[in-house]
């Protein structure tokens, strides 16, 4: 398991000026914390909900729950707030999602997680929508539907390794302590998911500068 930690000297701050503290903190990982929520956005509410408007109301429920995280700091301040996000993501997810009548398309979505989305379907939806162009579609489908074959085969674990290293670009320490896990485990199972889907990942990062160039 990872050790939380988070250094003195911020935690100092934060207790002597903690709103002015966290601002300044939050809008350092904004940029982090608005590629997750892009990332991990259910598609259903792609057009229908602004990142931006997530990451405003997480923000204004951070300031409100930074006493609690002060007096047990069990992580480093950019997983609390990336947990913080998450979470509202789930409340967005759940107003806008949870009066729909169930009907046979949801009872196949079981498979997604609390806010949307299983992890494998946000990368093949997250790397299709880098791919613009008509010229090469049949292809590119093609490839994938590889990749959520090939997602399928991977441990839900090593999915969540995979779309923290190498879609939210975290460091493999910070990997570790989101999910839990012990860093050189983290390791391994992001280059073990990478090594079974390199063949497909090369040939969509092949499409994608293709698009880029046409």
């Amino acid at each position: 398991m990872v050790e939380p930690r988070e250094s003195d000297e911020l935690l100092a701050r934060l207790r002597a000026d903690g709103e002015q503290v966290l601002a300044d903190e939050f809008s350092r990982h904004r940029l982090r914390l608005w590629r997750m929520v892009s990332f991990r956005l259910d598609s259903r509410l792609r057009g229908r909900v602004d990142p931006e408007d997530i990451l405003q109301e997480a923000f204004l429920d951070a300031v409100q729950r930074l006493n609690h995280f002060l007096a047990n700091p069990q992580t480093s301040l950019f997983i609390w707030l990336r947990l913080i996000v998450i979470q509202t993501m789930q409340n967005v997810y759940r107003r806008h999602l949870s009066t729909q009548k169930r009907d046979a398309s949801r009872e196949a979505s079981k498979a997604r997680d609390e806010f949307g989305d299983s992890t494998a379907a946000s990368i093949t939806a997250f790397l299709a929508g880098q791919l613009t162009s008509p010229s090469q579609a049949a292809m590119k489908q093609e490839q994938l539907a590889q990749l959520d074959k090939a997602l399928i085969r991977l441990s839900q674990l090593d999915q969540e390794v995979l779309a923290l290293r190498h879609f939210e670009e975290l460091s493999n320490a910070e990997t570790a302590e989101a999910l839990g896990i012990d860093p050189k485990a983290a390791s391994v199972r992001y280059f073990r998911a990478l090594r079974r889907l390199k063949g497909v990942l090369e040939k969509l990062s092949a499409y994608q500068r293709d698009d880029s160039q046409s």
